[in-house]
């Protein structure tokens, strides 16, 4: 008898030529292959060291497995230099003494389109400029440098509270520029006013420049600025009864709108990230 007989299935053991294994088909009479066994789902509350440590934003994940085969990395104030160690993001995690935090830093700037207000949720139902940017992390981002809801132009979201805490600082010098269309054009001597200063609720509103858009009407204006007052520079404007019919903000410290359309978004490259840190 062949090896495999095609009528009833059955094969030779290799063991034992006086015995016989039956085999399992498929109705087309192909052999049946053995189901995988089910991977054990992984712990979600453990992560590799290695990557617990490039999430704080010390160094790369290949650089961190360096530092902890040096023993610059303790957890729960023990030294481990096993590579693939995995952790709790509860556990105290420290490189060279100073804890670190295991949620990586993101940061999305977003070219914010008319009628979407900023705050994280609206109890009135309006649309939000935090819904725009949903697909773009997991984590809880908060905004810095919120605009009215009739204002455009660019926000920038994060969860590093430690950047959002100095650029929303009044003593931040962070550069903002806006491109302004008024309802009725500008006179020189109201811009020279808000050149020299106006006050507004007691306290000087100094700005940056101020000037006409180039070959545009006397109703475009941008203006340069660096306070952090909530809507100034529609205030500055209402002051002098100007009515705002578009407020664009187009430079937000060293970021620009430059190949980021109305309504889209997306991440700050490394060299942004560090052009903000630099920001005292």
């Amino acid at each position: 008898m062949s090896k495999l007989d095609s009528k009833k299935g059955y094969k030779k053991s290799g063991k034992n030529e006086g015995t016989f294994k039956k085999k399992s088909f498929n109705k087309d009479n192909s052999f049946k292959k053995k189901k995988a066994e089910p991977k054990k789902p992984s712990d979600p509350n453990l992560i590799r060291l290695n990557r617990y440590v490039a999430n704080s934003g010390v160094c790369s994940r290949r650089e961190a497995d360096i530092y902890i085969a040096s023993g610059n990395v303790t957890v729960n104030g023990k030294h481990v230099s096993e590579m693939g160690y995995k952790v709790k993001l509860t556990d105290d995690v420290r490189f060279d003494g100073r804890r670190l935090n295991p949620i990586k830093r993101e940061y999305v700037l977003l070219n914010k389109p008319k009628d979407f207000v900023t705050t994280g949720r609206d109890e009135r139902g309006r649309r939000t400029a935090k819904g725009l940017i949903s697909a773009a992390s997991k984590n809880e981002l908060k905004v810095i440098g919120k605009l009215d809801k009739h204002s455009t132009g660019l926000i920038l979201f994060t969860n590093d509270g430690e950047l959002t805490k100095r650029l929303n600082s009044p003593k931040n010098g962070l550069r903002k520029l806006f491109h302004i269309e008024l309802k009725k054009p500008l006179r020189s001597a109201d811009l020279k006013k808000i050149q020299d200063g106006l006050a507004i609720d007691d306290k000087v509103v100094k700005v940056q420049e101020i000037s006409f858009v180039e070959n545009a009407p006397k109703t475009q204006v941008g203006i340069e600025i660096y306070s952090t007052r909530s809507n100034i520079v529609r205030r500055i404007f209402e002051e002098l009864e100007y009515e705002i019919a578009k407020l664009d903000r187009v430079v937000y410290g060293p970021l620009t709108k430059k190949d980021l359309p109305r309504g889209h978004w997306r991440y700050l490259t490394e060299q942004e990230v560090i052009n903000l840190g630099m920001i005292q």
